[in-house]
């Protein structure tokens, strides 16, 4: 007689003793920071407004699909260290718009930066998008000369699931050094909950594209941010990784933001003289 498998019942363990409602609102940043939706609509605004300053380099297509576009903001100095920001959302919300702000931290230190878009899901998988950031940062490199930008060094940021993005940026030859802050590094939990309704995760999309599970052969600097207020499965992702990287023997600094919450620790990037803003000018300075 052949063995029938059941589907787990409501109420079992599913991941690290949570079940699949406990899972689902330990990956809910939005739900869990009240002002959520006050942050997204702040940043809009200031980024509407950097961009009507900056409108020369925006927009420039980098691929042939809607969103592969490129925003870049130059600071005005000669061959700036260039940081290139991967707006989150879990991979299926949010846009490259809506974050131009965050670059107003580094223009003002001689730091030029570009905010690439990319496809969403479920319009792509996401090695489709892996694979659209990464032609983004191959283009900053040929192309970007000729904007005047991207000759120097440059790192590559990114927040949420734009912090894994970068973390996967990481073994790409364009880049020089890495900031991830409060990303998903390992993506098991993802696959387990509602989250993975529109980005169909397998176990070997899982094993192939957490970066937990794939830290490249290099030397290059990676520092991985969070906030101390943020969902404690945020919290662990990021020390977890942090500490898988550090094992591997690869140079890395973790930044933990004092009172921080997934939302506002982006205005340490933005502000000048951020604790994230801080480290971007750390990483353009190592060698």
């Amino acid at each position: 007689m052949s063995e029938i498998a059941l589907a787990p019942m409501p109420g079992t363990d599913l991941w690290r003793g949570m079940d699949r409602a406990e899972l689902d609102q330990a990956y809910d940043n939005s739900g869990a920071v009240s002002a959520s939706a006050d942050f997204l609509a702040d940043w809009s605004r200031r980024s509407a407004a950097l961009r009507a300053r900056q409108p020369e380099l925006v927009d420039l297509a980098y691929g042939s699909r809607q969103r592969n576009r490129i925003d870049i903001f130059r600071s005005g100095a000669d061959d700036a260290p260039l940081l290139v920001f991967i707006h989150g959302g879990y991979w299926q919300r949010n846009s490259k718009e809506i974050f131009s702000c965050m670059a107003e931290g580094m223009l003002g230190a001689g730091v030029d930066v570009a905010l690439p878009g990319y496809t969403l899901a479920p319009e792509a998988t996401l090695a489709q998008i892996t694979q659209e950031v990464a032609a983004s940062l191959g283009w900053l490199r040929r192309e970007g000369p000729s904007h005047g930008i991207g000759r120097s060094r440059l790192i590559v940021s990114g927040w949420s699931a734009g912090g894994h993005l970068a973390a996967g940026a990481m073994a790409l030859p364009e880049v020089d050094a890495g900031l991830a802050v409060s990303g998903i590094y390992d993506l098991e939990p993802i696959r387990r909950g509602v989250l993975n309704d529109k980005l169909g995760l397998t176990p070997e999309d899982v094993a192939g594209l957490s970066p937990i599970l794939a830290i490249p052969e290099t030397d290059k600097p990676l520092a991985v941010a969070w906030g101390t207020a943020e969902l404690p499965e945020l919290q662990r992702q990021s020390r977890d990784y942090a500490a898988a990287w550090g094992l591997a023997g690869r140079t890395g600094q973790i930044v933990p933001v004092a009172g921080a919450n997934h939302f506002s620790i982006l205005e340490d990037l933005a502000r000048p003289g951020g604790a994230l803003a801080r480290r971007v000018l750390a990483l353009a300075e190592m060698s």
